[in-house]
């Protein structure tokens, strides 16, 4: 496999201008591919049984289906981490390209061993992630016109946060915070421990008297308290659209105001009429379809 240093520095840089840590996907595509070549010396059998040595072909990625890619800079770097410089990848779409059916996303061309030995892996990442931004993207369009945002969770797939929220950010949508370190997000169990809303925020605000703190709320009695006390960022959890209505009536732009809670596409517009900031969605990473993406091999 080729050593971090030997990668092609634009393709590195790119990775890094879009909030990537590349040292971190260098070592997760290591560990993804050793998913289907698990010891050294492991070769891919098939492959290596049906396809000489010295063969080599073009790979030609295309959409199966409408919606917007992301990932796809991921999936180059898969080939280079297994071909080296031996590999050419030509005609990627740039990430957060609206794509139809048929269109061309991406060509790799090389020795035709590699190209099939990477291949399920950098399908793998193309997919999920450009699934991630296609549900974001209709998120946004949802809402495009009114003042509210559509924004990710932490309800990601272990080891794939960062890249799960990339792919949110190419489909047009915007993070929340990215680990429990970043942000405080005093939710109900804070709440019951600390024995009110006004006690969790002061505990809080207490010992972390520069760090951004949201609060989550259930009612309206509950959202008062926290503005008397000077919360500036509130999350309505579970509230239904005459409530959250209010809630916008009674915070006066003191705050802004995050519905939450299994809320879905179709109450999109309805929710942001009520006049919230942010609208938190799960199902952007949790419940993802993946997007169709094929690969056809060809000859040389």
């Amino acid at each position: 496999m080729t050593p971090y240093d030997e990668l092609p520095a634009s393709l590195i840089a790119e990775i890094m201008e879009a909030g990537l840590d590349p040292h971190d996907l260098y070592a997760d595509i290591a560990d993804a591919l050793r998913e289907d070549l698990p010891h050294d010396g492991d070769v891919d059998v098939t492959s290596v049984a049906t396809i000489s040595a010295d063969a080599r072909g073009r790979g030609v990625f295309a959409a199966r289906e409408p919606g917007v890619v992301a990932g796809l800079a991921v999936a180059e770097l898969v080939f280079h981490y297994v071909m080296g410089d031996t590999v050419t990848v030509t005609h990627r779409l740039p990430e957060g390209a609206v794509v139809n059916p048929d269109d061309v996303v991406m060509e790799v061309a090389g020795p035709t061993r590699g190209l099939l030995t990477a291949e399920r892996t950098a399908l793998n990442y193309a997919s999920h992630l450009s699934g991630v931004a296609t549900a974001t993207a209709k998120w946004v369009e949802a809402l495009a016109g009114t003042n509210a945002k559509v924004l990710d969770t932490r309800k990601t797939l272990p080891n794939y946060r960062a890249l799960e929220k990339y792919a949110v950010r190419a489909g047009g949508g915007h993070n929340h915070r990215m680990s429990l370190a970043d942000m405080a997000l005093v939710k109900d169990n804070h709440v019951v421990a600390a024995g009110g809303v006004v006690p969790a925020y002061n505990a809080v605000k207490a010992m972390w008297p520069d760090l951004p703190i949201e609060v989550e709320v259930g009612t309206l009695q509950e959202l008062r308290e926290l503005l008397e006390v000077g919360c500036e960022r509130i999350m309505l959890d579970n509230m239904t659209d005459a409530q959250m209505t209010e809630a916008v009536a009674i915070t006066a732009g003191r705050a802004t105001l995050e519905a939450s809670g299994g809320l879905t596409l179709e109450r999109a517009r309805g929710v942001a009429a009520t006049g919230v900031d942010w609208i938190s969605v799960g199902a952007l990473t949790h419940s993802v379809k993946v997007f169709d993406i094929g690969l056809d091999l060809q000859d040389g």
